[in-house]
């Protein structure tokens, strides 16, 4: 029995757009499908079987990325290099590094089912790995006075690490594509009071690539056979919280998930953990602490009591010395490749409409500095002058002004609106340490000044080219909606969690959502 906590209410999960299933309601509950279930818990047949294709596709990629930094560093000549005394070929170097990294991404647990298809934690335990599987060949290589080339290992270690992140990041939009048709899930009934139920069924409803599948319910005290959801789903009540073990056997469920505040809570999880006990279930517990990501809780048991310690954010150190290399780097190499691309929309603007190639916009930025934001020019000259006459026809969310067809925006403009093109130019802004590749969206001053105060944490870090709100609908999202993603970015942001939302932004400007 694995026991798991997640946390449904503000996740990034939630904000995900997906597919639902076409049928809206669970009705009687079907039998297991080989993809759906096997045993049930955490050993079920998909769960090895995708599991075994990881393993593959790891194991392809490590050998190719340390293949190829053999290759480029030495040719197609195997180099020797001396250990104790003794010649050493390349080869067998590449072949120990090979299978430390392969024993490191299993010791992290990067393919543990629960990771797999949502959050952050899957990309962070693969980053954990090669860098720790590096840092230790390293030291023990100097140890032993074993000098291999650097530029070996720099090769290596980004090309390794940027395959395998993309080769998950593959498999991961994979799985979710099967998990919005009902494969690869686990049958689950959840437990709680119908606002319980309701509040976390919804949330599960919304983002199917979490891979439950929620066929029944067990309530205390209600004569109603199903509960109804927002989404428009139901789920049939079949059991109550006291004899759901026994639900549990009679439908063959993978996972029992508890909602809310059980009643007697703490008495109640532990005598349900005893009972699932030799059944492979899996219980997992849906916490009502919000807006608090999974890598800022940590357990620490003190005499047998299990205390949850939710660590403070953090604004400043090494984690954020990291972002910002990561921003100079990227940043200056988008600007370097992407000047054709650059030039080319430049010369398109200045022939389609007379004015200014670029548009600086005054926004408010880290400590409520205020920087010039860059952006090619995608509408008339006078576009601001005639923004009062528009009013009334926002579309957008009220503090922010939009419009699908604003007759402001030019021929040029509104192709390179609709691929974000008009935002490259922000990398100059990145470069300089204006903004960041990844953060809040950069407010305007006129917008800073009506924040609540609790608003005003969006301040805390660089606002971002891209972010939450990017990829989750950008000009489709309500003001309110906006902030809590900010606020959310801004209290648990991660390097994973950048990466994540970079490949979330390219798979959202090339599908166009929410772009106008």
């Amino acid at each position: 029995m694995g026991i798991t906590v997640e946390e449904p209410s503000h996740d990034i999960r939630e904000h995900i757009r997906t597919v639902e299933p076409e049928q809206k309601t669970v009705g009687s509950l079907p039998a297991p499908s080989p993809m759906s279930a096997g045993t049930a818990g955490q050993d079920r047949s998909w769960g090895r079987s995708l599991k075994n294709r990881l393993v593959l596709t790891d194991t392809v990629v490590v050998a190719a990325s340390l293949f190829l930094a053999q290759l480029l560093r030495f040719g197609v000549t195997d180099q020797e290099l001396q250990l104790a005394g003794a010649a050493q070929t390349y080869a067998m170097v590449s072949v120990v590094l090979g299978l430390m990294w392969l024993v490191a991404l299993m010791i992290t647990q990067s393919r543990a089912l629960p990771v797999l298809g949502v959050g952050n934690d899957e990309y962070r335990r693969v980053i954990n790995a090669t860098i720790g599987t590096f840092g230790a060949f390293a030291i023990a290589a100097m140890l032993l006075k074993y000098d291999v080339a650097r530029g070996y290992l720099a090769i290596a270690l980004p090309v390794g690490l940027g395959l395998l992140l993309l080769s998950r990041h593959a498999w991961r939009l994979w799985l979710g594509r099967q998990r919005s048709k009902g494969n690869y899930t686990d049958r689950a009934i959840i437990v709680g009071s119908v606002s319980d139920v309701t509040f976390v069924g919804d949330k599960i409803f919304k983002s199917p690539q979490t891979g439950y599948r929620l066929l029944g319910a067990a309530i205390r005290g209600t004569e109603e056979s199903q509960v109804t959801l927002s989404t428009g789903h139901s789920i049939p009540v079949i059991s109550s919280p006291e004899s759901v073990v026994q639900a549990v056997k009679d439908h063959n469920f993978d996972t029992v998930i508890v909602a809310g505040t059980a009643q007697n809570g703490q008495r109640y999880l532990k005598e349900l953990s005893w009972e699932l006990e030799g059944t492979n279930t899996s219980l997992v517990v849906a916490s009502k602490l919000v807006d608090v990501a999974g890598p800022r809780i940590h357990w620490r048991p003190v005499e047998g009591l299990p205390l949850m310690n939710v660590e403070m954010p953090q604004y400043d150190g090494a984690k954020f010395t990291w972002k910002r290399s990561l921003d100079v780097v990227a940043s200056a190499f988008g600007l370097i490749v992407l000047s054709p691309v650059m030039l080319a929309i430049a010369i398109a603007i200045k022939l389609d409409n007379p004015g200014p190639v670029f548009f600086r916009q005054e926004r408010v930025g880290i400590q409520g500095s205020r920087f010039h934001m860059m952006k090619f020019r995608s509408m008339v000259v006078d576009a601001e002058a005639r923004l009062k006459e528009l009013a009334e026809q926002n579309e957008g969310n009220g503090t922010l002004f939009k419009m699908k067809r604003d007759p402001r925006v030019t021929r040029v403009g509104a192709f390179i609106r609709k691929y974000s093109l008009d935002e490259v130019p922000q990398l100059w802004n990145v470069l300089i340490g204006d903004m960041s590749l990844v953060g809040p969206r950069p407010p305007l001053e006129r917008e800073v000044a009506v924040y609540e105060q609790h608003t005003h944490r969006r301040l805390l870090v660089r606002p971002g080219i891209t972010g939450l709100w990017q990829v989750s609908g950008r000009s489709d999202l309500s003001w309110e909606e906006s902030v809590r993603l900010d606020l959310y970015y801004v209290e648990n942001w991660s390097l994973a969690g950048d990466l994540t939302i970079i490949m979330r932004t390219i798979k959202a400007v090339v599908a166009k959502d929410g772009a106008y």
